[in-house]
């Protein structure tokens, strides 16, 4: 089996499975990174980039020693992407809300991202929420996808514990100011492709949820330099394009407050809005499989055809 059949044959075991109940692979990474930051840390740089360097490529190595095991491109994939899992959080915490159940989507919240939601109400969490899927849309499908596509396991591997290493230690606090910069740097230079490629997708696949490409184009061209990540910003502005919703504002996180600028230009979301975000998040994950394989079919075609003759 080709890696392109295995990076499809992946992502529907995460649309049909979801993520692993029991020993996920991505937790026990983060055991080890754990462990590894208890030995080496100090608030330096540069014993950051070395933590970097061993587990992210530690894990590369890896996926490099199992590239050519039969099925193993298939199970990394299954492992690595979450889409599945995204869009069933920010579902279920739309259908709490829905129901006047704000206490459920409280204890849901924290899974999809790091607001307190102490202190939001309905509104203020269903626009949390469908932050949050949009964004990691980018971070947790079409990223994997983009890297497997390109270097097979090993670069689906690699992606993931960059990824992980970002949200253990990426924060800009007083801890990992310095020993988290280099984990921060490495995610934030992954993800600038596949971000444009989910906007991208996300422009295409528009008439989905019932917005217009045209929409979803003009607030990512308007407003994503605005958001203070070179990479989140394309993903939501170009979501709240499509979904005709407008993003941002005051943002609550547990180290403070933020005042974010507001992306797109629509109304502000409301909890019925994360059935469409998760429907929408899903477009562009099989939107983005599928670019990435016609792109990696299309290489490899061009490959064969620049190749010398005896």
């Amino acid at each position: 089996m080709n890696r392109t059949a295995e990076l499809a044959l992946g992502v529907l075991a995460d649309e049909i499975f979801g993520d692993p109940r029991r020993y996920h692979p991505v937790a026990g990474f983060g055991s080890v990174a754990a462990a590894v930051e208890r030995g080496i840390y100090a608030p330096s740089k540069a014993r950051g980039a070395v933590y970097t360097a061993i587990l992210v490529g530690g894990a590369a190595a890896l996926g490099y020693t199992l590239r050519n095991v039969p099925g193993a491109t298939a199970v990394g994939t299954w492992v690595v992407v979450g889409g599945a899992g995204l869009r069933g959080v920010g579902s279920e915490l739309g259908r709490n809300l829905e129901a006047g159940d704000e206490d459920g989507a409280r204890a849901l919240l924290p899974s999809l991202c790091g607001r307190d939601p102490s202190v939001l109400d309905a509104f203020g969490m269903a626009r949390a929420a469908t932050e949050s899927v949009a964004e990691n849309t980018s971070d947790a499908a079409v990223a994997p996808l983009f890297w497997g596509a390109l270097f097979g396991l090993p670069g689906l591997l690699g992606y993931r514990a960059a990824n992980t290493l970002d949200a253990m230690v990426g924060y800009r606090n007083d801890r990992y100011a310095d020993f988290g910069w280099s984990s921060a740097r490495l995610d934030d230079v992954l993800n600038y492709l596949p971000a444009r490629l989910t906007g991208a997708v996300t422009v295409a696949v528009a008439p989905a949820v019932g917005g217009a490409p045209s929409d979803a184009l003009r607030a990512w061209r308007a407003d994503a330099a605005k958001h203070p990540s070179p990479n989140a910003g394309v993903a939501e502005a170009s979501a709240a394009g499509a979904l005709g919703l407008q993003l941002g504002g005051r943002t609550q996180y547990a180290h403070g407050v933020e005042m974010r600028p507001t992306l797109g230009h629509g109304r502000e979301p409301q909890p019925r809005d994360l059935a469409r975000a998760a429907r929408l998040s899903r477009a562009v994950e099989f939107g983005a499989l599928a670019a990435t394989i016609l792109a990696a079919r299309t290489g490899r075609r061009f490959g064969r055809r620049a190749r010398p003759r005896d």
